[in-house]
């Protein structure tokens, strides 16, 4: 007994450093098994005490009295199924008459202590039926992108959610985004892992870098193009927008519009056209939005009016010619002058990490989501890469983005170099690789010599 007695101690001693030291290990071997049987166990208890059951129906009522039998008690949601993952358990429910899926997501923070787990989140897969995702541990603590990613042409992992599921950034559903960010609110992260995961698609980087390129100019061997001062982003924007001008002429050459033509084969976008002429997509990176929009003096102003214009242009214009604004910034609000909210409102996927200001978080959230500015002003200074993540839709979650540093991001793009495309209104602005200039040199229009 003496020595069964001691090794329950150590079997218990072990789960406990297992569940402390590394959750994710602990919660494979161990804490699946646990959850699983305390949710089958106190499923019913549980949503009876959390309001999500119906009254039994009458029929089976009259059924009961009809047979002297008890009568029957009130009746949770059915199970669909429930299915163990590797960072919690997905529970599928079948609502009752008269409930609603809003009934289930008001009382998730109810479930997760009755259920004793992280986090559940819920949604309505379709009328009728709502899928509660519950996570066993802390995922956004320490990050790990699962090994299995649905990877499609324009369609980036770029952070793990707060349920375990993987966030996308997908340019083909949303086609221009904002971020936010504080300094050392890991903004900068975020995007060296948007520009890690399209480093290996065929699609061509344009950078806009105002604190002269030390961010974006180290990964240039990827990129088409980079401006690193507000002159040279006036006339690398204005470029884009004469690029975009002939790709639609090149549309409209191609749509054959005709009472004999198949409706399937009129091109309304790039991705209508065939293969073989179809112009490489255009991802475009504003490292400081706020550097592009503040101005001193008359002619910066007039500078200044133009870069808005062309950034609103390719805004409302660019998706169907295949250009995506990636707009970044520490500070955005109406002060920064005319034309910001008219751009904010063609930026659909919004992210915030921590911001030092209510009114930052409003310009991301307060016309998509309000009730995520609360959450995106209360992340902590401690946890950096944490941020909030909403789309027009109106729905939001808590994200991460695995940590990634320079010399990694780096390294990805010098890997991938060679599938730099070469865009000809671009040309001029193509970052020079083959020796590093001087730090009094600019990025103006350096293309490389060829020999």
């Amino acid at each position: 007994m003496t020595w069964f007695m001691v090794a329950v101690v150590v079997v218990v001693a072990a789960a406990g450093l297992l569940r402390w030291r590394r959750p994710a290990w602990y919660w494979l071997s161990l804490g699946v098994t646990f959850a699983t049987v305390r949710v089958m166990v106190r499923y019913a208890s549980v949503m009876d005490a959390c309001g999500l059951t119906v009254p039994p129906a009458r029929w089976r009522l009259t059924l009961a009295r009809m047979a002297g039998r008890e009568v029957p008690g009130p009746r949770p949601p059915r199970i669909l199924r429930l299915r163990p993952t590797r960072t919690g358990l997905l529970l599928r429910l079948k609502l009752r008459p008269g409930q609603d899926a809003f009934d289930v997501a008001a009382t998730t923070d109810r479930l997760r202590h009755s259920f004793g787990l992280y986090g559940v989140t819920s949604r309505e897969v379709r009328s009728g039926v709502v899928e509660v995702r519950m996570t066993g541990y802390d995922v956004l603590k320490r990050v790990q992108m699962p090994a299995r990613l649905d990877t499609r042409p324009m369609r980036i992992p770029v952070a793990l959610r707060e349920d375990g599921s993987v966030h996308y950034r997908d340019y083909r559903a949303v086609p221009h985004g904002l971020t936010l960010g504080a300094t050392e609110s890991g903004k900068s992260v975020y995007q060296r892992n948007l520009v890690r995961g399209l480093a290996p698609h065929h699609v061509a980087l344009v950078g806009i870098d105002c604190k002269q390129g030390v961010e974006l100019f180290p990964l240039a061997r990827r990129f088409s193009a980079l401006a690193d001062n507000p002159d040279t982003a006036l006339e690398l924007l204005e470029a884009l927008v004469t690029h975009m001008e002939e790709v639609y002429q090149l549309i409209r050459a191609q749509q054959r519009i005709s009472v004999v033509v198949p409706d399937a084969e009129i091109a309304a976008d790039i991705w209508d056209l065939p293969e073989d002429i179809r112009p490489v997509p255009v991802v475009v990176l504003v490292d400081e939005v706020a550097e592009l929009a503040l101005y001193a003096t008359k002619d910066e102003e007039k500078r200044r009016d133009r870069i808005i214009t062309a950034l609103v242009r390719i805004a409302q214009l660019g998706r169907a010619a295949g250009i995506y604004l990636e707009i970044c910034g520490q500070r955005f609000g109406s002060e920064l002058g005319k034309g910001i909210t008219m751009l904010r409102a063609q930026l659909t996927g919004r992210t915030a990490h921590r911001v030092n200001d209510e009114t930052s978080a409003n310009m991301a959230f307060g016309d998509i989501a309000p009730d995520a500015v609360l959450a995106a002003i209360q992340i902590p200074a401690e946890t950096r890469g944490l941020a909030i993540a909403g789309d027009s839709t109106g729905g939001w979650h808590r994200i991460r983005a695995p940590h990634t540093s320079l010399r990694e991001a780096v390294n990805i793009c010098n890997k991938h170099a060679h599938r730099t495309p070469d865009v000809p209104a671009l040309a001029a602005f193509r970052p020079a690789t083959e020796a590093v200039p001087s730090a009094r040199d600019r990025l103006s229009k350096t293309a490389p010599a060829t020999a």
